[in-house]
């Protein structure tokens, strides 16, 4: 008798489910507390916190409706054998357009378009809510329907052009790879994953937001000597206009080598009471890049991603596996959404280790600010941008030891805080 994949995969989403919902309570009752976090005390206004306060509760409600019918739709395709009924479709759309339906690049394109448009009809009424009530309600959302809907087409127009010659690719190295198989995908997705990092910011970026020189003044000479200080080949620092869709604030760097970039969004600048606490929040990316953070992250990526494949190359030829799914033939890109599927324990525990990682590198890069003497620019501007974001200023442990990439604002706080209590 066959070993159950399709029943075992779905069982194992649902109990994800539970788990993470349960996780999600623990958190959801932990944003209903009336009180501050002791540290956070004369720190954050209760003006401040009220508003976090609701705007968290906010996206907590919409987070369980949208993640119960996420994980209702997704064990339905699974366990009413969906999937293969659409690429039977997709097949059959094909012979209509009177091409080769026995071409599997052909087929998997088909397959994929449909994909694209049931994913954007399922997926759209839930980021129109998040975008125009739930942000809007608590005035982060800046961009228009008419915004919204081109940035979506912009999107789509993308995939278009992008997707084809990678699908097809991909495929190719299948059918073709032999016993170097997982090698030769890693190898394609490492190549493609470079060009698209030097792409994305130069081609595809500009698409969606305009990026402007960072204005000759008393911030941009700060930014410059800090990065010439460290040794940080600085190259270009942009200002991008992240204001037409969001109030959100972020910063981050990009480029290779000796061709580096930083990128400030401009609401970070409008939020941040002074210059000081801009090249603060600046002075902690530099030390990722200085404690070659950004280089370990990218090894284990690349490290994950050749275990996967090399695991994907163990199960492609069952099967039984494919037949549990419901499908009679294996096509290439069927092998890789089923063996995903399957390796979704693994999925969760190594999502949980890279955080756990993740977290220990946001510790050592406040550290290192602070070591520069940015340790009061730092703290003021974190929390800044903690209010000005309304985050949520009360964590559940487990919620925020799962989910968390970031550590909470009180845990970085009292980090910062016990370095000076040790210097001292």
């Amino acid at each position: 008798m066959a070993f159950p994949y399709l029943e075992a995969v779905v069982g194992f989403m649902i109990l994800m489910y539970i788990f993470e919902t349960y996780l999600d309570v623990r958190q959801h009752a932990a944003l209903k507390l009336q009180t501050l976090p002791k540290p956070l005390e004369g720190v954050i206004s209760q003006e401040k916190f009220k508003k976090s306060q609701a705007y968290s509760l906010d996206k907590s409600y919409f987070h369980f409706v949208h993640e119960f019918v996420t994980v209702l739709m997704d064990s339905a395709i699974l366990y009413f054998r969906i999937l293969p009924w659409f690429w039977k479709i997709a097949g059959d759309f094909l012979i209509y357009l009177d091409l080769n339906a026995e071409n599997e690049t052909f087929h998997t394109l088909a397959f994929l378009a449909g994909v694209m448009v049931w994913s954007q009809i399922t997926d759209l009424p839930f980021s129109l809510y998040s975008t125009f009530v739930v942000e809007s309600r608590h005035g982060f959302n800046k961009q228009t329907v008419w915004l919204f809907f081109r940035d979506m087409i912009k999107g789509i127009a993308l995939a278009i052009v992008i997707g084809p010659p990678i699908v097809a690719a991909i495929i190719t190295i299948v059918q073709k790879g032999g016993p170097y198989l997982a090698i030769y995908l890693w190898g394609f997705m490492l190549v493609l994953s470079l060009v698209m990092m030097t792409l994305y910011p130069i081609l595809i970026a500009p698409l969606f937001n305009k990026f402007t020189p960072l204005p000759e003044g008393e911030l941009r000479s700060k930014i410059e000597n800090l990065a010439s200080s460290l040794k940080f080949p600085l190259k270009k620092l942009f200002v991008v206009d992240g204001s037409t869709r969001s109030s959100h604030s972020n910063a981050y760097m990009y480029g290779f080598f000796k061709n580096k970039r930083i990128v400030l969004y401009d609401t970070l600048i409008q939020q941040c009471k002074n210059d000081e606490e801009v090249v603060a929040v600046i002075a902690h990316e530099l030390g990722h890049w200085k404690l070659n953070h950004t280089m370990y992250s990218f090894i284990a990526v690349q490290i994950l991603t050749l275990l996967q494949f090399g695991g994907y190359t163990l199960v492609r030829n069952s099967k039984d596996l494919f037949q549990s799914f419901g499908f009679d033939t294996q096509p290439v890109l069927i092998g890789l959404i089923i063996f995903q599927h399957t390796v979704i324990p693994l999925q969760h525990l190594v999502s949980f280790g890279l955080n756990l990682v993740s977290r220990a590198f946001e510790f050592q890069a406040d550290s290192f600010a602070k070591k520069l003497g940015y340790a009061v620019p730092l703290r003021a501007g974190l929390v800044k941008l903690q209010e000005e974001n309304l985050s949520a200023m009360n964590t559940d442990p487990w919620y925020s030891a799962y989910h968390y990439s970031h550590p909470p604002l009180v845990e970085r706080l009292a980090a910062i805080d016990e370095a000076d209590k040790k210097t001292d």
